[in-house]
């Protein structure tokens, strides 16, 4: 079965940040997995090198744009061995291949009538690249640059997207799994309500000129998406390439939410007009946010991923984000954050676990795994260690399938915890003192070593060096890269007497944390302290405006576990965030979501029932007759775009 795997191409006006990272791990983990599953999969990232940013990143560093993107396209390929990406083909959109396939869909397009030359005046926004409607804009400014778009007039070829607008909308009903989560199928949906406008493609060299020329006209060149999206299909060789078609068919493309309009409505209706399938699958997930604020190369605030692996090593930044991140929504990075994980889960959990396990086989059974007790012997802690590798496996396939990695190995460390229990449980130290319990020692042993190397396999895809290591010390190492998911399930998989090695230290603890330096954001001003109070029980203009009141809309909302009075709520104020809020016994779930309410923006986040709670909900409290309190979250009266400022 095929599978076609793609980052989005990553465009060259900074350098690599965790933001590209992730994505690209979430790629990487996940053409692991299909792998894994038997797949002949395909993995496809790269870098889009053309356009206006480029031009002016490389003039404001005294480059040509064609020596500026071979710098800064090699370090992104530098990049990904040291996150232990292994993409199969990294594309450039200044390869040549590319150009030719770039102009020669343009061609065919423009001879079906489908691109046309027309004036248009709009709001440009130069850091999207693209013009932007009046309902994107949040205060009059571009939600994601924070600034005001520039108004243009120009002429300009068009292609006729608006054309497409009723297959494109059919499609995403017939075929729900088509943009996920679904989140962002109903953000796309809600867009099409409205008529889509025709999409400008092309530049006038008067203004630009680094890009890829128009075939049908060179006093232009291409817009930077139709000529970036075309990746896709250069990098499996359209169009006569004879495997084209058997990847193609099983497309996937993982981008963050930030470019979903491009993917999921650009795309598809130029796919369309060339007489191609859609792509199968749309993945999109959330921004990482550095003290509640998105991390971005415009911003000037981002964390640089190696050097999180030079200090924690690539396995743990790897583990981190996939089980961090809830695929989807945005999330939190912090140095506590990546050092509990690494300390508590890694180190502890799963390091101490795998080197005592291989001390006692060591130390008991001369480093040999041994044979246990026939199966009308075992006990009932035996059976549900097996019962709970099997349930594992079968959640972790599930979760790995539908872009839930953080729940994949919430599964699998549900196991490890249970393996040492396990351990405690049978005091494998205190048979070795009975010589009639030899049987039971051997036992416990030889299914301690079995769950490990099942263990060993699910990490693959998710920490390849360290899952090699494991395999290595097991005695296994010779099957790790042949192994396939079912002999995950399959007990007695470690023939008896294999040899192990000692397991040593997977993560060795790091007892100082270290702060990944995150520059203040560019242009920020320094933080006032606020005037002091002139009166008792006032306070002035200026202590007022540091509360940064806005709308925020609530997308999701779950009651938290073990708590009668909190909700977690997700909610866009213009980015996503989380919010934890005491109104459990006055509101369920359901009914909160698409209410707009207002929120405290700027609050310092804080963790509530171990959740990060990024803001707060303004309520009123009300004093009933009989003496309980009533809360009433705040809403707006209005139709009203979430993130808008509270005045």
């Amino acid at each position: 079965m095929p599978t076609y795997v793609t980052t989005p191409i990553y465009y060259v006006n900074a350098m690599p940040h965790l933001g590209h990272a992730y994505t690209t791990i979430v790629a990487d983990a996940y053409s692991r997995f299909r792998r894994f599953c038997g797949d002949d999969v395909r993995f496809q990232t790269g870098t889009d090198e053309h356009g206006e940013k480029i031009a002016e990143a490389a003039a404001k560093a005294g480059e040509t744009p064609r020596a500026y993107v071979d710098r800064i396209a090699a370090a992104f390929r530098e990049t990904w061995p040291h996150l232990s990406v292994e993409p199969d083909y990294i594309i450039r959109t200044t390869d040549a291949d590319h150009v030719k396939t770039v102009q020669d869909i343009l061609q065919r397009v423009y001879d079906q009538d489908d691109i046309y030359f027309s004036e248009y005046s709009g709001l440009y926004c130069k850091g999207c690249e693209r013009f932007l409607t009046e309902k994107e804009l949040v205060e009059g400014k571009c939600p994601d640059h924070q600034v005001e778009p520039k108004s243009i007039t120009e002429q300009n070829y068009f292609f006729r997207m608006s054309k497409y607008q009723e297959w494109l909308i059919d499609h995403i009903k017939a075929n729900p799994d088509f943009i996920t989560p679904e989140r962002y199928r109903n953000e796309v949906l809600s867009f099409l309500s409205e008529p889509l406008e025709d999409l400008c493609i092309s530049r006038p060299t008067s203004r630009l000129i680094w890009g890829i020329p128009l075939p049908f006209d060179p006093n232009f060149v291409t817009y930077v998406w139709f000529d970036a999206l075309i990746n896709y299909l250069t990098g499996i060789g359209y169009p006569d390439d004879p495997n084209f078609s058997f990847y193609w068919g099983a497309s996937e493309h993982v981008i963050a939410k930030d470019i979903l309009k491009p993917h999921a409505i650009y795309w598809p209706t130029m796919l369309r007009a060339m007489d191609l399938e859609p792509f199968q699958r749309l993945h999109v997930h959330g921004y990482w946010n550095v003290d509640a604020t998105k991390m971005s190369k415009s911003l000037g605030n981002v964390v640089r991923p190696r050097e999180l692996v030079e200090i924690y090593g690539v396995d743990t930044v790897r583990y981190f984000v996939l089980r961090e991140m809830s695929f989807g929504l945005d999330a939190s990075f912090s140095g506590d954050a990546i050092l509990a994980r690494h300390n508590a889960d890694l180190a502890n959990d799963l390091g101490n676990l795998f080197s005592r396990s291989l001390a006692m086989i060591d130390k008991y059974m001369e480093g040999q795994v041994p044979a246990r007790e026939k199966a009308s012997l075992l006990t009932p802690d035996d059976r549900e260690l097996m019962s709970a590798v099997s349930a594992m496996v079968a959640e972790y396939r599930e979760y790995m399938e539908a872009f839930a990695f953080h729940k994949a190995l919430q599964a699998v460390w549900e196991v490890i915890g249970l393996l040492n229990r396990y351990i405690v449980a049978n005091a494998p130290w205190e048979l070795a003192k009975h010589p009639r319990q030899t049987e039971r020692l051997r036992t416990v042993l030889a299914f301690l070593a079995e769950a490990l190397w099942k263990i060993t396999l699910v990490l693959g895809p998710i920490m390849p060096e360290t899952a090699a290591k494991m395999a290595t010390a097991l005695g296994m190492g010779d099957r790790f890269a042949s192994a396939v998911i079912d002999d995950a399930v399959i007990w007695g998989q470690i023939p008896a007497g294999t040899v192990v090695g000692q397991g040593g230290q997977l993560f060795p603890r790091v007892e100082k944390k270290v702060e990944a330096a995150v520059p203040a954001a560019a242009g920020q001003p320094a933080k006032k302290e606020a005037a002091p109070v002139q009166e008792e029980g006032l306070i002035s203009f200026d202590q007022f405006k540091t509360m940064e009141l806005r709308v925020a809309e609530i997308v999701a909302a779950e009651k938290v576990a073990k708590s009668d009075r909190l909700l977690k709520l997700t909610v866009k104020a213009p980015e996503e965030r989380t919010i934890v809020a005491g109104i459990a016994q006055h509101y369920s779930p359901e009914a909160l979501v698409g209410q707009k309410v207002i929120i405290v923006a700027n609050l310092k986040p804080a963790k509530l029932m171990g959740i990060p709670s990024q803001g707060m909900v303004l309520a009123a409290k009300e004093q009933q007759a009989n003496g309980t309190e009533r809360l009433v979250v705040t809403t707006v009266a209005g139709p009203v775009a979430a993130g808008s400022r509270v005045a």
